[in-house]
């Protein structure tokens, strides 16, 4: 071992398997980068003497007696308002043409903020998306992922989010992205003119999958940075969370570690708690809300990826194609908001209990009427009209591509209801009717 400048300097490595290599040294930390021949790599266990590093862009070509520079400190991001507008790579360099960033450098990955200092969450975040804010409002300091097929316009869901969400800042963290899914974003908020509010850390199909498992990190703690220190409200958006557990499963599988179901790693819950739990309202009025999007093999809900989110997210927004009007919707019956009650009537206008209750009770009686047609039986009156209904009730406001405020989403409703039924049909309170039922 040779040291120089403070960097501890190995030339003599025990064990090379795909992803990772293996060696004695002393005085290391855990997360510590390094590098090995030239590569980034990091630190991802130690027992005694014996070090192990994951090499980010694999460990092929590296010898044995490769040097190993140990860089003393675990990944970092400067933080200040520079991050603003730009665009950076996994390590927090940017990939923008712009400069580097000047600010705090800030250890990545920390704990979560210590419940003591949180607050019940009770603030709006309005999307536009009707599906959304009428059925699954979300409140501020939330964690929610979106469901959906590999195959659904997801990362034109979370630009729409990104564009209309009502948020001091949006960060976006993007994993295993094409680059036309990069130059899409790119694209859609500089034409937008939505970039000064928009960081964006992104993890391309072209750079190592094992990069990924930083761009969470990073954009969490740019996070921090404006919800701790400038009171802001930040939206996280998080694409493609498989993508990202596909990569923790890499490392763990080449460290020899016996893999749990669908060939996770055991570690898999808290390793995604680690980053969910970042959600957070402050007393202070600074908040982080986390949206994620779960990609679902063969729609399987039951996948370990999906599972383990819904026991640590607070619901699931759930895409689907509806084919009676060919377009993605939010699934009311599949989507959900465990938080919604706190500000549905309380942060927006009374009637929205039961609209919303009444509009998704309606789509479920016309759910009921095509099966009856599917399997040939003669539909009534009341049927037919719930069928008129859901497909209209789809078009105006479960479609993803619906961009209205909350009081026209409810108001969409009520001209719904009365299209197509009685006062007695929809069963709303009386008062309610009395006020914006409108022949």
């Amino acid at each position: 071992m040779a040291t120089k400048a403070f960097q501890k300097i190995y030339t003599k490595i025990s064990k090379i398997t795909k992803a990772t290599c293996t060696l004695k040294a002393e005085g290391i930390g855990n997360d510590e980068l390094a590098e090995i021949d030239g590569r980034l790599a990091q630190v991802v266990k130690i027992i005694g003497e014996e070090v192990t590093l994951q090499v980010f862009g694999g460990t092929e070509g590296i010898p044995t007696n490769a040097e190993v520079v140990f860089i003393g400190k675990a990944p970092t991001l400067k933080v200040s308002d520079q991050l603003a507008g730009r665009f950076f790579d996994a390590f927090g360099h940017p990939i923008d043409g712009g400069p580097e960033v000047e600010g705090e450098e800030r250890e990545i990955g920390g704990p979560s903020v210590n419940p003591v200092r949180r607050k019940q969450p009770s603030e709006l975040i309005a999307t536009g998306i009707a599906g959304i804010d009428l059925n699954n409002t979300l409140v501020s300091g939330q964690k929610i992922p979106f469901f959906a097929d590999p195959d659904q316009p997801y990362n034109q869901v979370m630009a729409m989010v990104a564009l209309r969400a009502k948020a001091d800042k949006i960060i976006l963290g993007g994993m295993g992205l094409t680059n036309d899914d990069y130059l899409y974003f790119k694209n859609v908020f500089d034409n937008a003119g939505a970039l000064d509010r928009i960081i964006s850390f992104v993890n391309t199909t072209e750079n190592p999958p094992v990069e990924r498992l930083l761009v969470p990190d990073m954009a969490l703690t740019a996070a921090e940075y404006f919800a701790v220190e400038k009171n802001e409200s930040v939206l996280v958006l998080l694409t493609d969370m498989t993508l990202f557990a596909d990569a923790l499963s890499i490392v763990s599988n080449r460290m020899d570690q016996i893999p749990s179901k669908d060939s996770m790693p055991g570690s898999l819950y808290s390793d995604l708690a680690k980053i969910y739990e970042k959600a957070v309202q402050f007393p202070d009025g600074g908040s982080i809300t986390i949206i994620a999007v779960t990609t679902l093999s063969g729609g399987d809900i039951t996948h370990a990826i999906p599972d383990n989110t819904g026991y640590i997210t607070e619901g699931q927004l759930f895409l689907r194609r509806d084919t009676d009007i060919g377009k993605v919707i939010v699934d009311p019956f599949r989507s959900l908001s465990r938080l919604k009650q706190l500000v549905i009537g309380k942060k927006t206008r009374e009637d929205h209990p039961q609209v919303m209750n009444t509009a998704v009770r309606l789509f479920a009686d016309a759910a009921n009427a095509k099966t009856k047609l599917e399997n040939g039986f003669d539909l009534t009156d009341y049927d037919e009209r719930t069928l008129a209904y859901a497909k209209e009730y789809s078009n105006k406001l479960l479609a993803i591509d619906v961009n209205i405020g909350t009081d026209e989403m409810l108001d969409t409703g009520w001209e719904l209801f009365v299209k197509h039924f009685s006062k007695e049909e929809v069963g709303i309170k009386q008062e309610l009717v009395d006020k914006y039922w409108k022949n």
